[in-house]
């Protein structure tokens, strides 16, 4: 009986549970301000909580010009200076409209804001905020993501 429960285990339930995770990318955008640095939150569609543009690579694009391409459909931000080397990453679970969790790793491009327009593909979806970066990191959920925040 042991043999079956270790070779069930080895063969099928860890392999299912320990899965690497789906990579997506997110844009870290900012702009300087007369009080300081200035990060772009918006609210995610499905809870209305604070993230940052994010999304899945896209064919033909590097994960730096996916992660600002969701910038401009989920946040307006049309035009910036994209850093192309990931400045962090974090790690969260996606909940799925299946009620499955989709584990995914997030790296993250710094994105200077030099044009934000109002009318983008997602704006009547979500609603978006510039704060300082501390105050960025009290809003967001994932720990990772708040050390990330927290530092820049």
């Amino acid at each position: 009986m042991q043999h079956v429960l270790r070779k069930l285990w080895s063969q099928t339930l860890h392999p299912m549970l320990s899965r690497p995770r789906r990579l997506q990318v997110a844009a870290l955008c900012y702009r300087q301000s007369d009080s300081g640095r200035e990060v772009l939150l918006i609210t995610s569609r499905d809870t209305g909580r604070w993230v940052l543009p994010k999304g899945w690579p896209m064919e033909g694009k590097t994960c730096a010009e996916s992660a600002a391409q969701e910038a401009w459909e989920e946040a307006g931000v049309r035009n910036g200076r994209l850093d192309e080397r990931a400045i962090g990453r974090y790690e969260y679970d996606k909940r799925l409209d299946n009620g499955a969790v989709e584990p995914l790793e997030t790296l993250v491009y710094r994105l200077e804001v030099a044009e934000l327009l109002d009318d983008f593909p997602e704006a009547h979806e979500r609603t978006r905020s510039w704060v300082s970066p501390s105050v960025a990191a009290t809003l967001v959920d994932e720990p990772q993501l708040r050390d990330l925040l927290s530092r820049f």
